[in-house]
């Protein structure tokens, strides 16, 4: 071996697998669209970091439908719970066929859709591709669902995975997109990218050294945008409408609370506390919560954390219909599209049952009624609605109790340090992504080595 392919092997930068000679695509697409697609196509096993309303359900279908017709098998996209009826939608509404499927007992040729709960019913090796819509599941999801993602989709040539900007400081989720995708296992991007951050062994940082080469890599093998100029293309049609929010402080009655011991309520910080002062204001929560709903006939989602939340608010407010993690999976298919609809005016759910994948443009008003330190599932919840496609101002109300100020600044300081996470990745990747998913490769690493041997006492197996 001599030393330029002892480098080609060290390359960190996952080369193009896919097709290269892709004709037209659908008209339906937009410029940024198509050139998104024909770059993950070229790429085979790509990922799709798009904010929320850009259009990735469409991308995701044309996709599917291209490697479909390319390799002469069947390919599988899996969603959250109630979202393939979006996608059987979406293709009926462009004229590419999406069918459902519970089992593999459903499967000939064409392009597929179903639920990632009944993952462990299809026989993953008989597709010749696959897509993970809402993918931030890779982290989000049980340990097992996960392992058996990464590992049964090994053997699948062409993987997609889309998702709205991954969840800003994991760097875990984007190394479990990576392993998906066969680019690089997340314990090869941590010891090659990452260093501890101080003592605390569970965070990690870039290495000061690394910045340039690990966003250099992220663009070999994913695109990240949160609207299309950041790419370059016009945003003219793509400008979402004002977000106002609304902090909402409920005053509590001094009385001993039975879950922490004390006399008086103090600002919840320990996990205890917090746990507590939730449990101790339901009933000031929701009659704030249901004063807002009440008053007015618009369609709204009350988001909660606790099921005593969720009881209190279906009492306090006629006609809402509540969804639990508890319910069938056919009796939250139901109410999820009843809402769609609008058959539903109030929905009661948590955001860990229904905050990822939904498109509710048609609803501009939101409340959480109950808070937890996820800033994920909040960013996640509030963007079922303010999204590409929103006509309306969307008002999002945050009810907290007095006693629960911890929990809301710490949701503030989580968002200020999201956003500029995003934008750092964003305007880090934008400029390599730009050129690349316009057309030109870069398929080899940016190292130009002085010495072209290797020194004579090193000997390479």
């Amino acid at each position: 071996m001599n030393y330029q392919e002892y480098l080609a092997r060290k390359a960190s930068v996952d080369p193009a697998t896919g097709l290269a000679n892709v004709e037209a695509l659908h008209p339906a697409l937009f410029g940024y669209q198509s050139d998104i697609v024909r770059w993950a196509l070229r790429r085979g096993r790509a990922a799709i970091f798009a904010g929320t309303g850009l259009g990735k359900t469409l991308m995701e279908i044309v996709w599917a439908s291209e490697v479909a017709k390319a390799t002469g098998k069947p390919v599988l996209i899996l969603t959250p719970l109630a979202v393939a009826a979006q996608f059987v939608a979406e293709g009926e509404r462009f004229g590419l066929p999406v069918m459902r499927a519970a089992s593999r007992d459903d499967i000939s040729t064409g392009v597929y859709v179903t639920n990632y709960d009944k993952l462990p019913r299809f026989d993953l090796d008989a597709f010749g591709g696959i897509v993970l819509d809402e993918s931030s599941i890779l982290k989000s999801y049980t340990g097992a669902t996960r392992t058996a993602l990464i590992e049964g989709c090994a053997r699948i040539p062409f993987r997609l995975a889309a998702t709205a900007t991954p969840a800003p400081n994991d760097f875990m989720e984007l190394g479990n997109h990576a392993q998906f995708l066969g680019v690089m296992t997340y314990v090869e991007m941590l010891a090659m990218f990452f260093v501890h951050d101080g003592s605390d062994t569970q965070k990690w940082r870039l290495k000061g050294h690394a910045q340039s080469e690990f966003w250099q890599w992220m663009c070999s093998w994913a695109v990240m945008l949160t609207k299309p100029s950041d790419l370059g293309y016009d945003d003219t049609l793509h400008n979402l409408p004002p977000l106002v929010t609304n902090q909402h402080t409920v005053a509590v009655e001094y009385r001993p609370s039975m879950e922490t011991g004390l006399l008086f309520p103090v600002e919840a910080r320990t996990l205890q506390e917090r746990i507590g002062a939730r449990r101790d204001t339901i009933a000031e929560r929701v009659e704030c919560a249901a004063a807002l709903i009440n008053g007015n006939n618009r369609p709204w989602v009350a988001w909660c954390n606790l099921n005593a939340e969720t009881d209190a608010l279906i009492k306090a407010i006629p006609g809402a219909v509540g969804v639990n993690g508890s319910d069938s999976e056919a009796l939250k298919e139901a109410r999820l599209e009843a809402f769609s609809r609008g058959d539903i005016r109030v929905l009661v759910t948590k955001p860990s049952v229904c905050g990822f994948g939904m498109n509710w443009q048609h609803c501009c008003d939101t409340a959480f009624v109950g808070l937890n330190d996820s800033f994920e599932q909040v960013f996640q919840a509030v963007r079922r609605f303010w999204r590409f496609g929103q006509t309306n101002p969307v008002n999002v109300h945050f009810i907290a109790a007095e006693t629960e100020g911890a929990v809301v600044a710490n949701l503030a300081r989580k968002e200020a340090d999201a956003a500029r996470m995003i934008a750092a990745m964003v305007a880090n990747m934008a400029d390599i992504t730009s050129v690349d998913i316009k057309g030109q490769s870069r398929d080899k690493a940016g190292y130009a080595p002085a010495q072209t041997q290797l020194p004579s006492f090193w000997k390479v197996a």
